[in-house]
């Protein structure tokens, strides 16, 4: 059963931690993602796209988990930092070129975020666990990357399915929603189900979240 209650995703106001150095972490993430050349319209606001996102990601890990440690709201907050100095288009077409920027995608977000933590007097130990969390590593049997893999998902259902399901034919787009709820956990599904999405979206979303009669 969803712990965290309906309506506005909890902002990073409603979180706060005793260690001071996760405030310093924190905002060394938001500086290095500041520059980020692309931008995007989030909530009605023009921002640096992957600053947006990680703010958005923050917000949902923590209606997902009101109890989120430290470690995995900065794993949350550092999930793609700096993505747009690893482009996808610096490695070969196909899946094993995109499987091949994938990896390293997590190995850089991981780094960067090593050096964040370290610079904020972060112990090894809480070091290793947000990069651990950070490369998305065993998903099916680590609750915290599953609480981070679900706010990916509801972040991307917000910010782009209106925009996919109105250039994609219906099949297309049931696909992408199915491959997107299957990554998902029970609570993650619950929760997308409360999105402000349009009409299309929202009935192909209601179509996908509806178990087959029988």
């Amino acid at each position: 059963m969803l712990r965290a209650h309906r309506g506005q995703a909890r902002t990073d106001g409603d979180r706060l931690s005793t260690d001071p150095r996760f405030e310093r972490a924190r905002a060394a993430i938001d500086a290095a993602n500041a520059d980020d050349p692309n931008r995007i319209v989030v909530r009605g606001e023009d921002r640096p796209k992957e600053q947006a996102h990680a703010e958005m990601v923050t917000e949902w890990v923590q209606r997902l988990r009101p109890d989120a440690s430290d470690a995995l709201l900065l794993a949350a907050r550092a999930h793609h930092v700096r993505r747009w100095e690893s482009p996808r288009d610096s490695y070969p077409e196909g899946r094993a070129g995109y499987l091949r920027w994938r990896r390293a995608l997590h190995e850089h977000h991981a780094h960067l975020v090593g050096e964040i933590l370290g610079d904020a007097d972060y112990e090894p130990a809480t070091i290793e666990r947000v990069q651990e969390i950070v490369r998305k590593r065993n998903l099916a049997r680590d609750s915290d990357v599953q609480a981070l893999e679900d706010a990916l998902c509801l972040v991307f259902l917000e910010t782009q399915f209106d925009e996919l399901n109105a250039r994609v034919d219906p099949e297309k787009m049931d696909d992408v929603i199915r491959k997107t709820l299957v990554k998902m956990s029970g609570d993650g599904k619950e929760l997308a189900g409360t999105l402000p999405l349009g009409a299309d979206a929202r009935a192909a979303l209601e179509r996908a979240l509806t178990p087959p009669a029988g």
